[in-house]
């Protein structure tokens, strides 16, 4: 485990060399610790795909708006240790607040722009600043100081997060290729969160009103029927203890709303996204349609 940027570069370094290819491939899964079977996906696909795999560890705190929700955040170093050295990660990089912030929280941040204030930005003003600026740096963190070809792994569950994250490649020239991995479900059909832990068995059975809502949405597109999103959405806000904050369905790239009339029957490509409450507990899902 490195624990500073230099520590990382020269593990890095060391591993990219070791494997003897001219341009060999560095994988990179961020996380903020708490780990679960979404994040195991998210290691094994890099797993899969690299030479060598490299995972963060890091409680950012300029993800969080609320000070109470970033004390509560889980924790677990040992165990995320041990997951992520069952899913095959190589090196792990697990800085302190400080390491990454000397001196303090940063001045300078990277913006999200409009998009970032929208969806999760809406309800979460800033957090979408603070996961672009701590992303930036773990790129320039793990960045190769030897020849090889560097990709970054993400949850689609964040689909937003995924959206912005490209964008800022492509509008900074980061030398990263970003690789989205599909959500991973439990049995009932909740996505995998690091916030599900705090939901009881009654809260657990309403917030699987997202996922079902999804669905009904998936199967009307699959149909050629029309959607009925207000359907969908009131699925969610039956549910007891639930408080549905957006059910929107947009372009999957831009994630901008589709034209007047498109919702109707999908003609293409679109992306379900949704949030709730549940008991206190914000969520977030969404789902692909195809038309």
């Amino acid at each position: 485990m490195a624990t500073t940027p230099a520590e990382l570069s020269k593990a890095i370094t060391e591993l990219l060399e070791a494997t003897g290819k001219d341009r060999p491939t560095l994988g990179l899964v961020p996380t903020m610790g708490a780990l679960h079977s979404g994040h195991a996906a998210l290691a094994a696909a890099a797993r899969a795909d690299n030479d060598v795999v490299v995972a963060s560890i890091f409680v950012n705190p300029l993800q969080f708006d609320d000070p109470a929700d970033l004390a509560r955040y889980p924790r677990t170093l040992d165990a995320d240790l041990e997951l992520l050295g069952e899913a095959g990660v190589d090196l792990v990089f697990a800085p302190s607040e400080e390491t990454m912030y000397p001196g303090g929280l940063p001045l300078v941040r990277v913006s999200s722009g409009s998009l970032g204030t929208r969806f999760e930005g809406a309800a979460r003003p800033g957090h979408f600043d603070g996961v672009l600026t701590v992303v930036a740096k773990l790129f320039h963190c793990v960045q190769p100081q030897v020849p090889a070809e560097f990709r970054a792994y993400f949850g689609q569950k964040d689909a937003q997060q995924v959206a912005l994250i490209r964008r800022m490649v492509a509008d900074l020239n980061f030398p990263v290729d970003i690789y989205p991995v599909p959500i991973v479900r439990s049995g009932d059909g909740l996505a995998e969160s690091s916030r599900n832990v705090f939901l009881g068995p009654a809260d657990r059975e309403a917030a699987l009103s997202l996922s079902r809502a999804l669905a009904q949405l998936q199967e009307r597109a699959a149909s050629g029927r029309p959607l009925d999103l207000p359907g969908a959405a009131a699925l969610v806000s039956s549910a007891p203890g639930v408080e549905l904050d957006y059910f929107e369905v947009v372009d999957p790239l831009t994630l901008d709303p589709l034209p007047a009339g498109a919702q109707d029957v999908l003609s293409g490509p679109a992306l379900a996204l949704v949030a709730a409450k549940v008991a206190g507990i914000r969520l977030i899902d969404n789902a692909e349609l195809h038309g």
